[in-house]
């Protein structure tokens, strides 16, 4: 099939690739000059694992283009994806949907002949019929355009696999006899040939999908992080817990992982949207709970603020701190809502200096924490520090020997804010080790 994909932001760029890759012939758009170029020259201009490999395959194919005008976009294909931006409005909970409508409000006069627009971005429940109004109104084609939604469910650093091999296809439709699932059924052939369960709904249960999801996820982590409080106070163990509940098939132990929170440009501004949008609609009190998973989130934030006073003897004052980790999480260069340089923005405040390191996100955390100092060794980072936090789980971390570090540091104290370095192995190296949640 030819196909566009509008919007090559992080989710854009990903399904034009991985629709590429399904041997469709993709054009991706984009209003950014700069990224469209960068993408057309096989690259990524984010960090995902696999992304710039099969970015290159295909752009050198010719299969994979990308551009930045509206007119070619329209005049290409009769399936077109939306996936532009959703962000949070500046100082509300609700999704900020300009971006959407202004790329629906382009393209629309340029359709001249039937064609499928397949929404993708997060939205408000009720988005979908304002998208189908302005098509109605400014598109020649008018009332031979079907607009369905297909809500995504990627997990950044595993998009690709996600993308390709996804644990369930949404596609909601106006009509139960639309003709445009005969046409997304032709794109995702090979995804649902492969087994994946396949759910066809309506535009409001489409919606609702991904942010309830993500209401779900951060409910979980949320919760397993309130035991970790518990844990904290009476002295249990909430790694060993969180192992003993997931044990149970009503609960599952995936996503219930204890530690820092959660954070990125997702979960977060989802978690909001939900409940904002919830408001709108006079249920607000049916997401009440969703305001304390919020709270408990950001309180994880502090409380490793509050551990590394303890630990510095109640004073940051003119201490040295090294942080293990920017981006929100491992295998990815996406700082956004970051916990850990939440975390080592509080602490340079209340007067530490702060050295960061990551392997993928210092060039995006220089950008906006530069108050904050940087090391791209990890291990040069520790040099003269009164206290190290392991912040993001990158897996490199895990494999550093603590003999190494322990003649660099001032002080070695150590707050593992994921639970994930081995306790043992540190303590035996001379280290204090703290870990939330745990004794």
């Amino acid at each position: 099939m030819k196909l566009t994909v509008i919007g090559c932001g992080y989710l854009g760029a990903t399904h034009a690739a991985c629709m590429a890759e399904l041997g469709h012939e993709v054009l991706g758009m984009d209003s950014d000059m700069d990224k469209v170029a960068v993408l057309g020259s096989g690259k990524a201009p984010f960090h995902e694992r696999g992304l710039d490999e099969m970015l290159a395959r295909h752009t050198s194919s010719g299969r994979l283009k990308f551009t930045a005008s509206y007119a070619e976009t329209a005049a290409f294909a009769d399936l077109h994806f939306i996936s532009v931006g959703t962000p949070q409005q500046p100082g509300e909970h609700a999704y900020d949907l300009s971006h959407l409508f202004a790329a629906v409000r382009q393209l629309a006069p340029r359709l001249t002949a039937p064609a499928v627009i397949a929404v993708k971005s997060t939205v408000p429940v009720g988005t979908a019929p304002r998208i189908r109004d302005v098509l109605h109104e400014h598109a020649p084609a008018a009332d031979r355009l079907e607009v369905a939604w297909n809500p995504e469910f990627l997990r950044e650093s595993s998009a690709i696999e996600d993308t390709l091999r996804p644990d369930r296809l949404v596609l909601g439709f106006d009509s139960e006899h639309s003709w445009a699932e005969a046409v997304l059924r032709q794109c995702f052939e090979k995804i649902i040939e492969a087994g994946t369960p396949t759910l066809i709904t309506d535009w409001a249960t489409a919606e609702l999908a991904k942010a309830s999801a993500n209401a779900f996820l951060a409910t979980k982590i949320s919760f397993i992080n309130a035991i970790a409080e518990i844990c904290e106070a009476s002295g249990a163990d909430v790694t060993q817990l969180a192992g003993i509940l997931g044990h149970d098939d009503r609960i599952g132990g995936h996503g219930m992982r204890p530690g820092l929170g959660f954070g990125g440009g997702c979960l977060p501004k989802d978690l909001h949207g939900f409940m904002a949008r919830a408001g709108e609609l006079g249920a607000g009190q049916a997401v009440s709970m969703l305001r304390e998973v919020d709270a408990i989130n950001h309180r994880r934030r502090q409380r490793t603020v509050d551990l590394a006073r303890q630990q510095l003897d109640g004073t940051l004052l003119g201490k040295r701190i090294t942080v293990w980790g920017a981006a929100f999480k491992p295998h990815t260069d996406d700082i956004r809502d970051s916990p850990a340089l939440a975390v080592a923005q509080k602490l340079h405040d209340l007067g530490a200096t702060l050295t960061v390191s990551d392997p993928q996100a210092l060039d995006n955390a220089r950008k906006t924490h530069p108050d904050l100092d940087y090391a791209d060794d990890p291990i040069a980072a520790v040099q003269d520090a009164d206290l190290l936090l392991h912040l993001t789980e990158w897996p490199q971390y895990s494999h550093i020997d603590p003999h190494r570090l322990t003649t660099r540091a001032a002080h070695t104290h150590l707050i593992d804010g994921r639970g994930t370095l081995n306790a043992q192995t540190w303590r035996e190296a001379g280290w204090t080790i703290q870990a939330l949640g745990r004794p």
